[in-house]
């Protein structure tokens, strides 16, 4: 029903009709970060428990680099304890005489979203959910992300934290971020780290089992193929709920080696009520979109040759020209019918050829002399969520053969020549102007 509800509509018409019922959407392609849909994408919004992909990220990436064990012990501080004993909040119970491996707080924060664990982990990194924030808000700089800030390591309300918020916050804070940034975050994670997805899948496990601790964790994103809200190829990422940020969801999903994310803040219904359905409602809207309209197309081939640039001149050279052209593809992610409005963009290196266009030789088979990129014939601007993905429209011009330097005598001979070339066309000059 979905698919026939777009075929035949251009991009726009097909954009207007989505129109995602949440104050903040947006839609990419996870391969480049090619943005397919967005609506008030730069809107700063309150983001709940998809705060803890960033989390997730430091954490991995502090295993990566051994600075954390999987089977490392952590002992409960007090504030942990504390946050753990709110069954209100998504939490698993932690014994304050408890020890637990870095390995089950993990899952517990990506299955469950267990806050408690989030913190564990963040005092196992930091020493501090304090420090951990900082490091937080410093990692989304280092990524490149815009538009947001962590005030803790949850994405619960700060006043949750009864007064134990970190310190240089305050009780009324809260984490935000953009819809773009919050898509950012959710590439960078699964491009860095996707091992991630593995546990992001998992719809259900049992945090403790075969002890009297044992509790059943039910994977909050239920559009997890076995769930209630089932969808073929989800497999990620992060829900998030509370009364600020309202209902919110970055998934990711693949199919036929095609995967998109989509992200949408405070979704509601056709009535204008936010609820778990509205968030998963509106993600599937998106996700039919992509599958249904969108496909990875080649818009430039390899050894292709620009027209009207197929060569370019060389000084001093055996031959006076060599072919250029691009070393490889560009391929890219557009709706039915949309390959055909990109044109290439020759850009030449200034520090490879002068003031006249010329290349001096030797020039060897393979040399870079420039790049080439695509834009939109409607002038419209290709949009990523981030500079990586402005990188994957741009390929290397290359010299298509060797041109070596001529010697000592042929250039000699063709400066006469050209000295005597010039000298008639000037004496030529003159004897018309008698005339």
């Amino acid at each position: 029903m979905f698919f026939s509800l777009f075929t035949g509509f251009n991009r726009a018409e097909a954009e207007a009709a989505l129109n995602v019922n949440a104050d903040g959407a947006i839609l990419i392609d996870a391969e480049t970060g090619k943005v397919l849909y967005e609506k008030d994408a730069d809107s700063v919004l309150g983001i709940a428990s998809m705060t803890k992909m960033m989390s997730e990220y430091i954490f991995l990436e502090a295993i990566k680099n051994g600075d954390v064990k999987w089977d490392q012990e952590y002992s409960v501080s007090e504030l942990v304890y504390k946050i753990s004993q709110n069954r209100a909040l998504s939490n698993v119970p932690l014994r304050a005489d408890g020890k637990y491996t870095v390995q089950e707080l993990y899952e517990a924060m990506v299955i469950y979203s267990a806050n408690a664990a989030t913190i564990a982990l963040a005092e196992v990194i930091a020493g501090s959910e304090t420090n951990f924030v900082k490091m937080m808000n410093d990692k989304a700089a280092e990524l490149g992300l815009k538009d947001y800030k962590f005030v803790n390591s949850t994405g619960l309300n700060n006043k949750d934290y009864q007064g134990q918020h970190p310190q240089g916050t305050e009780a009324s804070d809260e984490n935000v971020m953009s819809a773009r940034s919050v898509a950012g975050l959710a590439l960078h994670l699964i491009t860095d780290f996707p091992d991630v997805l593995t546990t992001a899948s998992t719809p259900k496990k049992n945090f403790r089992e075969g002890t009297d601790d044992e509790i059943k964790m039910e994977n909050w994103n239920w559009m997890l193929p076995s769930l209630v809200y089932g969808y073929e190829g989800m497999d990620g990422l992060k829900t998030g709920t509370t009364d600020f940020a309202g209902y919110c969801f970055a998934g990711t999903a693949l199919r036929d080696g095609k995967r998109y994310i989509t992200v949408v803040q405070n979704a509601k219904d056709s009535n204008g009520n936010g609820s778990y359905k509205a968030r998963f409602d509106e993600t599937r809207r998106m996700m039919d979109y992509a599958f249904s309209n969108f496909s990875l197309e080649e818009i430039i081939p390899k050894n292709y040759q620009v027209k009207g640039n197929k060569t370019l001149p060389v000084l001093k050279g055996k031959e006076d020209k060599v072919k250029i052209h691009t070393e490889s593809a560009i391929n890219l992610v557009v709706a039915a019918g949309e390959k055909e409005n990109y044109q290439p963009v020759l850009v030449l290196d200034k520090d490879k050829i002068n003031k006249n266009g010329e290349l001096t030789a030797p020039v060897k088979k393979g040399d870079k002399v420039g790049y080439l990129t695509i834009e939109s014939k409607t002038g419209d601007k290709l949009s990523f969520v981030n500079d990586e993905g402005q990188k994957s429209i741009q390929v290397d011009v290359i010299a298509a053969e060797d041109v070596e330097k001529s010697n000592w005598f042929v250039l000699m001979m063709r400066g006469i020549g050209g000295f005597f070339g010039d000298l008639w066309s000037g004496v030529s000059s003159t004897v018309k102007g008698w005339f």
